[in-house]
């Protein structure tokens, strides 16, 4: 009877303690589930929140507003092209607001993954670049190292001083809240491809591709450092002209991208017991970067905006070289995932 009583008290207080426990467990995964769906919620609306002045800008001047653009500037001229662009930009910039539904909606997970990755893909590469560079040019400035009156007064008009603060500080916040969602996002659907350590070399042709993008990187960023800190090799007499350490900053930073491409690349192909997730990112980074902007400047080379003497053969050249070792790193990439795909 007593030994029943106490056997049967034991039961009560473990099943209780269970109980208790599993509810404390229970009770903690429910907290911790509510404040990531306030997290998702709050990053979302901050997302969809700086995307309102670019839309805002880029809408009024394809319906013919001046705002923001002085007189004089060439973003006036004549012809479709800057119609067109500002069209394109805005769709661009219209697509964060479709990335933020696929984050923060059930349908998002039935997205194919293409499909999703690849708009991520170059959100990232064009928004890194932009979250470096521009702080950047606002300490230079800051320290007194920008150009002086004399040096802005001489530069053909562009664009109001407040529209650049404008639009990059809202790229800046759309960069910070698409990864707010994107790393939770990719955790909960591909969190397999990332987990441990990166593993086995990968097989030697994409070895030789990683080599060729580091070799590629290293000869990119050796002319974007020279421009970045003055040299004037392969530039044009209008470009020398117009340098300034603000410039300087913006050529800085896209030799660090083409380097992160290379370094990325070759990281993931040999392998090892570093961890998965880290290179991952360092490799994605890289390449998105390097491949985006890289384009991005090549297409640039073509518009009204620059002349025809304004293009030398080492600005293409150099322009292109990033572009192919952020697709070659984007190779890597691809492989190296296939790899955990098959193994996992």
């Amino acid at each position: 009877m007593t030994t029943r009583a106490v056997n049967a008290n034991e039961t009560t207080v473990g099943t209780a303690g269970t109980a208790g426990t599993a509810g404390t467990v229970g009770g903690a995964r429910v907290r911790s589930g509510a404040r990531a769906r306030v997290r998702r919620r709050a990053s979302g609306a901050v997302a969809l929140a700086a995307t309102v002045p670019y839309l805002c800008l880029k809408g009024a001047w394809v319906a013919g507003s001046r705002i923001g653009i002085p007189d004089g500037s060439v973003l006036l001229g004549p012809g479709l092209f800057f119609k067109v662009a500002n069209a394109a930009t805005m769709v661009m910039d219209a697509a964060v607001i479709v990335l933020v539904l696929a984050f923060t909606r059930p349908w998002g997970r039935r997205v194919p993954s293409l499909l999703l990755t690849l708009p991520v893909f170059v959100a990232t590469g064009l928004l890194v670049p932009i979250v470096v560079a521009f702080p950047g040019q606002l300490l230079v400035r800051a320290v007194g190292l920008g150009p002086d009156e004399a040096a802005q007064a001489a530069k053909e008009p562009f664009l109001d001083p407040w529209v650049f603060n404008v639009v990059y500080g809202g790229f800046i916040l759309q960069a910070l809240a698409l990864a707010a969602l994107f790393v939770p996002y990719a955790r909960e659907r591909w969190g397999g491809l990332w987990q441990g350590v990166q593993g086995e070399r990968l097989p030697s042709p994409t070895g030789v591709v990683a080599g060729a993008a580091a070799v590629l990187a290293a000869a990119v960023a050796a002319v974007e450092l020279s421009w970045a800190f003055g040299g004037t090799a392969g530039l044009s007499a209008s470009q020398i002209a117009q340098f300034s350490p603000e410039r300087g900053v913006v050529f800085a930073t896209y030799a660090i991208c083409t380097l992160v491409a290379g370094a990325g690349a070759v990281n993931l192909a040999r392998g090892g017991a570093r961890p998965a997730r880290w290179a991952l990112a360092l490799g994605w980074t890289g390449a998105a970067a390097a491949a985006s902007w890289g384009l991005w400047l090549l297409i640039s080379l073509t518009g009204p905006v620059v002349t025809a003497n304004e293009v030398t053969t080492a600005m293409v050249l150099t322009y292109a070289g990033q572009t192919i070792t952020g697709l070659l790193a984007a190779a890597v990439l691809t492989r190296f995932l296939a790899a955990r795909r098959r193994t996992g």
